[in-house]
């Protein structure tokens, strides 16, 4: 049954994307008209660009803010003979509630960047793969690991001490310089980015000149507006916990609760300490001050969680050391500037409900040190931007499957009172306890281990068609079909909006953009 409906499931799939991609047109986002109108955040300069600013000019590379992708780009542009000036606006170590698991696909890209060992002495814990509760029954879903190393799988850790420790790796390296300041702006001339205006921790306002500026500032970027068109959604919010003196269900496994309204995460972040995520819809959260966030915790919260976890839970709460963040979403909507190119969260961000964002951020710098190596001058902004129109495409495998599972799955794990959306939720929870291709498919995905979007919605629609089938078996009624129509349309409702944000013809047949075959340019630009 279960090999008669996947097949099902693929003609499905199949035949619902042609219908979708024959109706369906989105500019490549690479070919995107410049942006006419600049945002304050770009100072213009009403003087030519001559040899008096270029005095200024002793680095090849701005890269605006050190959290994760600016540390890691830093050190992989250095370590390639490039000298790199990072501004950070606070070098101190970060304390935040997310960016605390690294999935193995992004290990694996961290490896490549001979990263590996930021994740040692941070008190940095494995995972091997998730555990999903709902209604008092769970499942394990593991990593599918065999083929690779031993040392490859997923890590959790405090954020700050992993950023610090890429920090000291970056700074190690001669030619990068490494220091505290607050950019106010990009300056540019002619169109052209030439570097960025910052205060020192001093407060004295310098303009750092260099012929490539990235701006990697984070999902607060008061700089992507001059690079990008952003449209940021913000779907929910994560309320965040640490919890003491208790051991997980599952060990060195995340641990995701399907709960009412949302989901709450679980995952440990040390030895001693388990971080917990209660995902709270909409874009604002029952008040901390006055304790109705409290109450909210204990009395809706904490009963939909493990029996294991509970007492740890309340006593966070009692604790009263509750953090909250918003969970934004943005899909990359890149406006190529000569001069300028933006990474990490402050160019493309996706509910951290899988924990993608970091696994993106490095493996899109390995694709913008794997276009970078072969120019040895970055002068020519112009030619060197059209060149990097292809990073826009050639991201895209990665980025766009963990984005839209990203997306997809959040919208499918909240509880809701239609009833085929409740169907689609309690098959994607007995799809994955099937167990076999049927777990190792979406679990490779998440994972970062297999980004391929057609597995994607392959697998989404499986999901969807095996809901159809538990509804229409042994016997259908009209009342079930109707449900079962309900749920195909859902599903469909659910992720082609995200499919079309990210670009269907970039995500599926990157191969007809012309920039994906841009190569280097052939000839060195004039001195």
């Amino acid at each position: 049954m279960a090999d008669y409906l996947m097949l099902a499931s693929i003609f499905v799939s199949f035949a619902g994307f042609i219908w979708f991609y024959t109706r369906i047109r989105r500019p490549i986002a690479a070919g995107g008209g410049t942006n006419n109108t600049k945002s304050a955040s770009v100072a213009t300069k009403s003087t030519s660009f001559t040899g008096e600013c270029r005095s200024g000019d002793d680095s090849d590379v701005i890269i605006v803010g050190a959290g994760v992708a600016g540390a890691a780009l830093a050190y992989t542009l250095a370590k390639d003979g490039r000298r790199v000036h990072v501004i950070e606006r606070d070098l101190t170590e970060p304390d935040r509630i997310v960016g605390e698991l690294l999935q193995p696909g992004g290990y694996l890209k961290l490896m490549e960047l001979g990263l590996e060992d930021c994740v040692e002495d941070i008190d940095a814990q494995r995972v091997f793969g998730y555990a999903l509760f709902k209604d008092g029954k769970n499942t394990r879903l593991s990593y599918p690991l065999e083929k690779f190393h031993a040392d490859v799988a997923g890590r959790s850790f405090h954020n700050g001490r992993f950023i610090q420790k890429m920090r000291e790796k970056s700074s190690s390296l001669p030619n990068v310089r490494l220091e505290q300041g607050t950019v106010s702006s990009l300056l540019e001339e002619g169109g052209t980015i030439r570097g960025a205006i910052y205060k020192n921790k001093n407060g004295k306002e310098i303009k750092a000149y260099a012929p490539l500026t990235i701006v990697c500032d984070g999902c607060f970027s008061n700089l992507r507006r001059s690079l990008c068109n952003p449209q940021v959604d913000v779907p929910s919010c994560f309320v965040g916990l640490v919890l003491e003196n208790c051991r997980l269900p599952y060990e060195n496994h995340g641990h995701v609760v399907l709960a009412d309204p949302s989901p709450i995460l679980f995952y440990r972040i040390s030895s001693t300490e388990i971080r917990c995520l209660v995902d709270v819809p909409g874009q604002k959260v029952p008040s901390i001050s006055n304790g109705d966030l409290s109450n909210y915790l204990k009395a809706v919260v904490a009963p939909q969680i493990p029996v294991e976890l509970q007492d740890s839970f309340i006593a966070a709460i009692d604790k009263r050391n509750i953090r909250t963040m918003p969970n934004r979403s943005m899909p990359a909507a890149p406006q190529p500037t000569p001069g300028a190119l933006l990474m990490g969260d402050a160019f493309n961000m996706r509910h951290p409900l899988t924990g993608g964002g970091m696994t993106v951020a490095l493996s899109d710098i390995v694709v913008l040190r794997d276009l970078l190596r072969p120019l040895h001058d970055l002068h020519d902004s112009y030619t060197l931007c059209k060149y990097l129109e292809s990073f826009y495409t050639l991201r895209k495998p990665v980025a766009s499957t963990i984005n839209t599972l990203a997306g997809a799955l959040y919208k499918v794990f909240c509880a809701s009172p239609d009833k085929a959306r409740q169907e689609m939720r309690e098959a994607c929870f007995d799809y994955l306890s099937l167990g076999g291709v049927f777990s190792n498919g979406p679990v490779a995905l998440l994972s970062g281990l297999n980004p391929r979007p057609l597995s994607l919605v392959i697998h989404f629609f499986a999901v969807a068609i095996y809901g159809v089938g538990r509804l229409l078996l042994p016997f259908p009624s009209p009342k079930r079909m109707w449900i079962g129509a309900r749920l195909i349309s859902g599903a469909s409702g659910i992720i082609f909006p995200i499919i079309k944000a990210e670009g269907v013809r970039q995500m599926f047949f990157p191969a007809t953009v012309p920039a994906y075959y841009r190569g280097p340019p052939s000839h060195p630009p004039p001195q």
